[in-house]
């Protein structure tokens, strides 16, 4: 398939996990991909794989002025986009107990803000018909001890998601929201505990999906292609939850 033949599309951390996979997934139908994030290494990796089209971009996803930075990029590389996966987040985890506004702001800053004003920067670069997909999750609607600040981020997103929706119509500019349920990316790597405690968190988790298994990234990817693909022309403003059938417990 090339459904985004001609087509440019920005990944934002897009050079691991769920990212990496619609990237990949972007450039194999055809598209020019330019992906963010903040390590260079794994930037330059990731544009390896994804292939010789590919332009890397470090940005921090929680900046205001990395917002507006990306934005000038773009423009000087004379890029304008027909697709934006705005995928880049944290996700960290406290009870109530130890949590701390150094965290809140982390998780806020990153998940809800950046978000916010990377699209508000982005606006004079999206063409006429352009689809953009924020990356949710069903932490936004279940209820799962510790994630109680990453849950209301997502939950943040979504309700953003249904108003800028409407906001971008008359720009001829369609967004969605897809929110992952488990998926098997690195982010299950950095949540600071040892290998068999990881496990058994892992084993607990798979326990609550129907399907019996973590989801893949590029499972998601191809939820987040089918958006942004000509052939969702007629969805707008919705959340496609991509769990296994976790949330409908």
């Amino acid at each position: 398939m090339t459904r985004f033949a001609d087509k440019t599309v920005l990944v934002t951390g897009g050079s691991s996990g769920i990212g990496l996979a619609a990237a990949k997934a972007y450039a194999a139908e055809g598209a020019r991909v330019v992906i963010t994030g903040r390590d260079a290494a794994a930037l330059a990796q990731a544009a390896a794989a994804i292939g010789p089209q590919t332009i890397a971009l470090s940005n921090d996803a929680g900046s205001l002025p990395a917002a507006r930075t990306l934005a000038g990029e773009l423009t000087q590389r004379g890029l304008r986009l027909d697709a934006v996966f705005i995928n880049a987040g944290i996700a960290k985890f406290a009870d109530l107990k130890n949590a701390d506004e150094a965290l809140w702001n982390q998780i806020f800053d990153t998940n809800v803000k950046g978000p916010y004003f990377q699209l508000q920067a982005l606006l004079p670069l999206l063409n006429k018909g352009a689809a953009v997909v924020i990356n949710g999750s069903i932490n936004a609607h279940i209820g799962m001890p510790n994630t109680s600040i990453y849950g209301a981020s997502k939950a943040a997103l979504v309700s953003l998601a249904r108003t800028l929706s409407a906001e971008l119509l008359p720009r001829g500019v369609r967004l969605n929201v897809v929110s992952p349920g488990p998926v098997s990316t690195p982010i299950y790597g950095k949540l600071g505990v040892d290998a068999s405690a990881l496990d058994a968190v892992a084993a607990q988790i798979q326990a609550q999906i129907p399907l019996g298994r973590f989801g893949t990234p590029e499972e998601i990817a191809a939820t987040v292609l089918h958006l942004t693909a000509a052939e969702s022309a007629y969805i707008v403003g919705t959340e496609i939850v991509v769990d296994g059938g976790m949330s409908q417990l």
